[in-house]
């Protein structure tokens, strides 16, 4: 009778050492969910800032292709390049950017988007703001706005090089890099397309 007795209050509990092991597994277990989530956060905003270079690419392309063939926007006037992919650079006459910027910045439920140009010589920036209502604001500067807390900066660069990839066609490629500092890695994206 006495042997009963005796495992029966060996089976009562679970001893210190078997709680601290699971507490550690738990812990461990814990700790390996907060990291994935971290990581899973970090590489959404991550995938919105290249979506939204790979739409500020499209964009330019599609802004440049509008211009005639012999415009300094898109044509090579001395040499075989003009603009620059490493460095913001104008063109030889000093009226042609082959760089902007743009900011998009969302405040109290809208979202506005400047982007910079040369015009005449001078630097301009045109704000679009798009409203909660629907409606859409335009306005220009001579000079930059306040930078906004919160608000996301890309640089946009392009280059032109003639007779690429084959004589007579000439390729045009933008360069979208992010210049928020907080973004880690760094967000860029580059498109080429190719026209006569």
């Amino acid at each position: 009778m006495d042997q009963s007795k005796s495992s029966k209050s060996k089976s009562r509990g679970f001893t210190l050492t078997e709680v601290m092991v699971a507490l550690f597994v738990l812990a461990v277990g814990l700790a390996s969910v907060a990291a994935l989530l971290a990581s899973t956060v970090s590489g959404t905003a991550t995938t919105e800032y290249m979506t939204q270079a790979a739409s500020l690419v499209t964009e330019k392309l599609e802004d440049l292709n509008r211009y005639p063939a012999a415009d300094a926007n898109v044509a090579v006037t001395v040499g075989s390049t003009a603009g620059s992919i490493t460095a913001d650079t104008t063109n030889a006459a000093g009226t042609v950017n082959y760089y902007d910027e743009v900011f998009i910045s969302p405040t109290a439920g809208s979202v506005s988007e400047t982007t910079s140009s040369l015009v005449g010589g001078v630097v301009q920036y045109t704000t679009t703001a798009q409203q909660p209502n629907g409606t859409i604001v335009v306005s220009t500067s001579n000079s930059r706005t306040g930078l906004i807390n919160g608000a996301i900066y890309f640089k946009r660069r392009w280059i032109i090089e003639a007779n690429q990839p084959i004589s007579g066609l000439r390729r045009v490629t933008v360069y979208v890099f992010l210049e928020n500092q907080s973004v880690a890695p760094g967000v860029n994206f580059q498109m080429s397309v190719v026209r006569p």
